[in-house]
């Protein structure tokens, strides 16, 4: 990360602190008696960032998981002051962060034990970013918060070390990263995974029609290399537009856009090369936009924005993928977002367009794989307009 950068980000959280005052700042998320009462994390939730463009009033909605149901939690929806762009929750799940698609910010949510929510920073924000931010991840051990930036000129991701008691964000001053683009076509960043393979810990980034760019990762320090690893996947026409990784690390799953567009799948080897998959791009279904793993590793989910389905398939040892048994599934309109509950058992779809906001979907228990829908509910006063979804793990 360069000088200039690092200087400009810290005095972003000097002026954030300063303007908002700090004495809510240090909110410590463990057994506090806010208006949430403990926060142990402990429940089976999915939260949904609504951009509301209708009545410009942007909310964060939150529902518990049970069999075949899902149910508000207290106070949900949530108002916010800004337009949410990104969500996360960390490992523990203790603490939500969303990110701002108009301030350039990042705002972070106690998890009670319920699964409401207590805002932290007296609902101000707890991180300053250049750009606004499209995609967030928490590193496997919770300590570090990865943030995509919105820039079109250079990949640049923002980190900040958690403060595991409070929930604070510090920035990393010494790492982070900022790379310049080196393609013919303007980077578009929309995702960001982090995973830990056979041969390491990877960063992966989709940047729309620039490809993807593959950071090795150290998870104790936090520090990114000076040279990632920059790959052209697909053709200057299509756009890949979110990625996912299996447990294993050993296959990445990119939702790619265009006329050369489906689910590609790519091996990772050594030093987080990769090598497309024998028959990947997959066939899916118009726009594939986001992209998930169940639990187990066995089959992966597609979001088809353009035409409201979800595509499932299948994945063989090879990493090919197999359609599974009804795929595709009809879902909301412009489906945008995907999650697994932390049960493994539900699959739960945000749609941008609505009809339903939220669908819920159980694995069918004699086919393997197979969706079955479960539930459905509005995710606060139509049109919402989600953007983004978490689940607790």
């Amino acid at each position: 990360m360069s000088l200039l950068r690092r200087v400009v980000l810290a005095l972003a959280a000097v002026a954030l602190c300063g303007a908002t005052g700090c004495a809510g700042f240090w909110v410590y998320p463990g057994t506090s008696t806010g208006s949430g009462g403990s926060t142990t994390g402990s429940t089976d939730n999915v939260y949904v960032a609504n951009a509301d463009l209708n009545t410009s009033v942007p909310t964060l909605s939150g529902f518990a998981v049970a069999t075949g149901t899902l149910t508000a939690v207290t106070n949900s929806p949530y108002a916010l002051p800004f337009t949410p762009s990104a969500v996360t929750v960390n490992p523990a799940d203790t603490l939500l962060f969303v990110g701002s698609s108009v301030n350039n910010s990042i705002y972070a949510y106690a998890i009670n034990s319920d699964g409401s929510l207590t805002e932290l920073n007296n609902n101000s924000p707890v991180a300053a970013v250049i750009e606004a931010v499209t995609s967030m991840v928490v590193s496997p051990d919770g300590q570090w918060l990865l943030a995509l930036d919105a820039t079109t000129t250079a990949v640049t991701i923002d980190e900040y070390q958690i403060n595991l008691s409070s929930g604070a964000l510090v920035l990393n001053q010494m790492t982070g990263a900022s790379v310049p683009n080196t393609t013919n076509t303007a980077i578009i960043p929309t995702g960001i995974a982090i995973a830990t393979a056979p041969s390491g810990e990877y960063v992966f980034t989709s940047l729309g029609t620039a490809g993807d760019m593959i950071f090795p990762f150290q998870t104790a320090t936090g520090v990114f290399p000076a040279n990632p690893l920059q790959l052209t996947l697909g053709s200057s026409n299509d756009a890949d537009n979110a990625l996912a990784v299996n447990a294993a690390g050993t296959y990445l799953f990119i939702a790619r856009s265009g006329p050369g567009g489906g689910t590609a799948v790519y091996s990772i080897g050594v030093d987080g090369a990769l090598a497309e998959v024998t028959g990947s791009p997959f066939a899916a279904g118009t726009q594939p936009y986001s992209v998930v793993v169940n639990s187990a590793g066995t089959d992966v989910y597609v979001a088809n924005r353009g035409d409201g389905t979800i595509s499932g398939y299948s994945i063989a040892s090879s990493g090919a993928l197999t359609p599974l048994s009804g795929s595709p599934y009809q879902s909301g309109n412009s489906v945008t977002a995907l999650a697994v509950d932390n049960s493994g058992d539900y699959l739960l779809a945000a749609s941008n367009g609505g009809s339903p906001d939220l669908t819920m979907y159980s694995f069918d228990t004699t086919t393997v794989g197979k969706l079955d829908f479960a539930t459905s509910i509005a995710t606060g006063t139509d049109p919402t307009n989600p953007v983004a979804i978490a689940a607790t793990h």
